[in-house]
């Protein structure tokens, strides 16, 4: 029996699960889990004895909460503590759960929420700790809100150590601890913040970051997609080089890398402040396989009419050994391909809001 393919979709109504097999044509769907309620990450994890699947949902009723099932989705439990909640003394309430990732400890889980926050865990999402040094950071109280709100949507530990971790917020820019999260220093030079005045568009944070990526093979690369501009960094974010010539818009909000390739990336194009759909209302995926240097248009089965956006985290891939790609539509649509974006086939559709979309081969 060959291996399986689940696929997480986390909407502003609940949550949905795929299945398939490597094949990757026919997908079978369960949902929504946790009915009404936004669910803006998710996370499968394939490390220990048997898969474990994290959604981080919100209930206008109750609140945030981070939901696990250790069966593939067929049952759920909640974090004893409800998921990332601050500690008594600090004057601030967990509103949204923007990210859930994995750390380089098999056991260690990161969120992200807004107010823009880091938490850790260290029973693979069951309790988690406030990463105090940021929340104390002195530009905390200098951040501001995008349009979507304050969060930390990038979280991304250094897969060779686990002391280093680099996290990206809205709006904020892009923060880094080398020490375990005793300190953080901002990693923004060379990332434009279109929306300041000419001559102040360079500061040493407040960029409205959107998303950042790398692959662990590679880890000193990173690629971000920010509020106007496409990036790439050769220091792990010490300084940030403009990649986006070539591509229709320099407007998004997710990039991907490919799981075997470190130097090709994905991102979804889309029309700024004045339209947030594609150029041309062409929905299209854009691939780089060489960094950033040049960009290819694929859309072979992709619709021309297409007036919506693709969220941060709503394309992701699988790792098959024809990696898969994978994304969801703020109409409810989600699109696949079981080639690295080569083709498309629409797999799910009239789903609520698409916010997340996580995948994995079992």
């Amino acid at each position: 029996m060959g291996m399986q393919t689940l696929l997480m979709v986390g909407t502003r109504k609940g949550l949905w699960i795929g299945r398939s097999d490597e094949a990757r044509e026919d997908w079978s769907w369960t949902g929504p889990h946790f009915d009404m309620e936004e669910v803006y990450s998710c996370m499968v994890d394939t490390r220990g004895d048997k898969p474990r699947l994290l959604a981080g949902a919100s209930s206008m009723w109750l609140g945030p909460r981070v939901r696990r099932s250790d069966d593939l989705g067929v049952t759920w439990q909640e974090s004893p503590d409800g998921g990332p909640r601050f500690p008594d003394g600090i004057d601030a309430s967990v509103e949204r759960i923007w990210q859930l990732t994995p750390g380089a400890r098999d056991e260690v889980v990161y969120a992200g929420s807004e107010p823009g926050a880091v938490w850790k865990s260290t029973d693979r999402g069951e309790t988690f700790e406030l990463e105090r040094a940021l929340w104390e950071h002195p530009h905390r109280p200098q951040w501001n809100a995008g349009f979507g709100g304050q969060a930390f949507h990038t979280i991304l530990p250094h897969p060779g150590n686990p002391e280093s971790v680099t996290v990206a917020l809205s709006t904020g820019g892009v923060y880094q601890t080398t020490d375990g999260g005793r300190s953080w220093s901002p990693r923004n030079q060379g990332i434009r913040a279109e929306f300041l005045p000419e001559g102040e568009q360079y500061p040493e944070f407040g960029q409205c970051v959107h998303k950042v990526a790398r692959h662990p093979a590679r880890p000193e690369r990173l690629f971000l997609q920010n509020h106007g501009g496409v990036y790439r960094s050769d220091d792990e974010g010490g300084s940030w080089t403009y990649i986006a010539e070539g591509l229709p818009a320099d407007f998004g909000f997710p990039v991907v890398v490919h799981p075997d390739e470190p130097d090709t990336v994905f991102v979804f194009p889309i029309n700024g402040g004045d339209g947030r759909y594609p150029p041309d209302g062409k929905a299209r995926v854009w691939r780089s396989q060489d960094a950033g240097e040049s960009w290819k248009e694929l859309g072979d089965g992709l619709p021309d009419a297409f007036y919506v956006a693709v969220m941060r985290d709503a394309m992701c891939t699988d790792h098959h050994d024809s990696p898969g790609l994978y994304f969801g539509a703020r109409n409810g649509a989600i699109w696949a391909s079981s080639n690295a974006g080569e083709s498309w086939s629409q797999i799910a559709a009239n789903l609520p809001d698409v916010m997340s979309v996580r995948a994995a081969a079992l």
